[in-house]
């Protein structure tokens, strides 16, 4: 009988958190941020209890993964609308090597060994630091890494430094190109908007600017 049960209860676990895994959305295991690993890991330890505690009823499992699941998911709608609130929950990306300069400060705020850094370039193929131009920790951990052409330069048409997500000016990318707030607004009004909040996307690439207007 307790056998019964317990198979019972695994079918139906597994089935729930199939279910919520399934609202979460997609997302590999590589791409997760902080907060998700910290969701999965409370779903599926909720769970093993919920299985191995037979005396106890469903319900009493299935209601702290349900909430769990509408935090996440609250959440996640607030970070679609609010850049500053997605970069406290997921972080932000952060450069480590510049045009061929590694970044120490970077390197040590980010608590990132050197040590770390050669790995992760060793894995993309890359034997030396003076064959990147740049490197970009991005919020998964993951390193996202820019090899310099064979004539020393970058091929700038595979990287941009996005200057407005979500209508908010990105003053750190802006920096990158030696540019300022007044720059991009003037642009702005060169391609008939008048206000950042207007656009949801912008990049520059080969001095040709890029403006992805919101959805209405």
């Amino acid at each position: 009988m307790e056998f019964g049960s317990m198979t019972i209860r695994t079918i139906m676990i597994y089935l729930i958190i199939a279910f919520f895994f399934r609202i979460m959305g997609k997302r590999e295991i590589g791409e997760l941020s902080l907060l998700d690993l910290v969701v999965y890991i409370l779903l599926t330890e909720i769970a093993a209890i919920g299985i191995e505690t037979l005396d106890e009823p469903i319900v009493k499992v299935v209601y702290p993964m349900f909430l769990i699941v509408l935090i996440q998911i609250i959440f996640s709608l607030i970070s679609l609308k609010s850049v500053k609130f997605r970069k406290i929950l997921d972080g932000k990306p952060v450069l480590l090597i510049s045009k061929g300069k590694v970044l120490d400060k970077e390197m040590r705020r980010q608590r990132y060994t050197f040590d770390d850094l050669l790995l992760q370039l060793r894995e993309k193929d890359i034997g030396d630091v003076r064959d990147v131009e740049y490197a970009i920790l991005e919020p998964t951990g993951k390193l996202s890494i820019f090899k310099k052409e064979l004539n020393g330069d970058i091929n700038y048409s595979s990287l941009t430094f996005p200057l407005i997500l979500d209508g908010v000016v990105q003053e750190d990318n802006l920096k990158q190109y030696k540019k300022d707030k007044v720059w991009l607004l003037l642009q702005l009004k060169k391609h008939g908007f008048h206000d950042f909040n207007e656009i949801a996307f912008c990049s520059v690439r080969n001095g040709e600017i890029f403006f992805d207007k919101k959805d209405v």
